[in-house]
């Protein structure tokens, strides 16, 4: 199945690439005219807060299996700003907060924060100095943004709980919008690489490739508010940590613009397959400011 869900969101990247964005005179929110793709201007702040709690009952390896209640919750601030007089660089900063309940844990457990009670983890887990751009001067909606992940954990796993990665992560994520005429309908295609690198010993990850595409489709039934559809697939690619792993997401959402600068975001997505991963769901609550 992951496999003919993977062929749709390659063609869909593909076809999204062939078109382009339409301007339109009526008024826009920052919902419609600044997803992932559209870089600010010179001066121009973009603040970013991202909540994802991950919880899962059942795991695929050889078969699917039931697991014990775990739950990852992760919180991402990211700031950018805009140089350059043709809003075609973006330098920022990407700082990663995570509280893990594991063995049965109930799914809250994770806002208590916990680090010593023998389930739980939390902390600050990794910074990222990142940079965005848009390689052609003629394709405005079409950007790249690369980021490198520094660990800030001692130990990846301590009392038999995971925190996080402990090894560097080069990011790079490609993102294209495509909006169609009368600004009703837009897509959005994103692929997401990640090479992690480190030692082997350290990190699970360590010496792989995850390459993660998507497709979101958006509906505005107003400027200000807007319906969304995704679907996910990643693929991680032993580069020689003998540990590959896949899952396919589909989720929806939707997207509300509070004032003129701070919108809102809320996310569901549920992993209806996969392999080496656990088949859980996300709750997504975000914030996002550009001023």
């Amino acid at each position: 199945m992951h496999q003919r869900i993977t062929i749709v969101i390659v063609i869909s990247f593909l076809i999204s690439f062939l078109g382009y964005s339409q301007d339109n005179d009526g008024p826009k929110s920052n919902i419609q005219q600044y997803t992932p793709s559209k870089l600010i201007g010179k001066g121009q702040w973009d603040i970013k807060w991202f909540n994802n709690l991950y919880t899962e009952t059942e795991a695929k390896y050889e078969t699917k299996i039931a697991v014990p209640r775990a739950s990852y919750f992760t919180s991402t601030v990211e700031a950018y700003t805009g140089v350059g007089e043709q809003k075609r660089w973006n330098l920022g900063v990407i700082l990663k907060i995570r509280s893990n309940a594991v063995d049965g844990s109930k799914t809250f457990d994770v806002f208590k924060f916990a680090s010593e009670d023998g389930v739980s983890r939390s902390g600050l887990t990794a910074f990222a100095p990142s940079v965005k751009f848009v390689p052609f001067e003629a394709v405005g909606n079409f950007s790249i943004q690369s980021s490198f992940y520094i660990p800030l954990v001692n130990k990846e796993v301590e009392n038999n709980v995971f925190l996080d990665q402990k090894g560097f992560i080069w990011q790079n994520k490609f993102f294209y919008d495509y909006t169609f005429p009368g600004d009703n309908w837009q897509l959005f295609s994103e692929l997401n690489t990640e090479l992690n690198f480190g030692d082997r010993e350290e990190s699970f990850a360590n010496n792989s490739l995850s390459l993660t595409p998507g497709v979101f489709l958006s509906y505005f039934p107003t400027y200000k508010f807007t319906l969304l559809a995704l679907v996910q697939h990643s693929q991680r690619l032993d580069l020689g940590n003998n540990f590959a792993q896949n899952y396919t997401a589909l989720g929806g959402g939707a997207k509300y613009q509070l004032t003129n600068a701070l919108n809102v975001e809320l996310l569901y997505t549920n992993f209806v397959t996969g392999s080496n991963t656990g088949l859980g769901e996300t709750f997504n609550l975000g914030l996002r400011a550009i001023f």
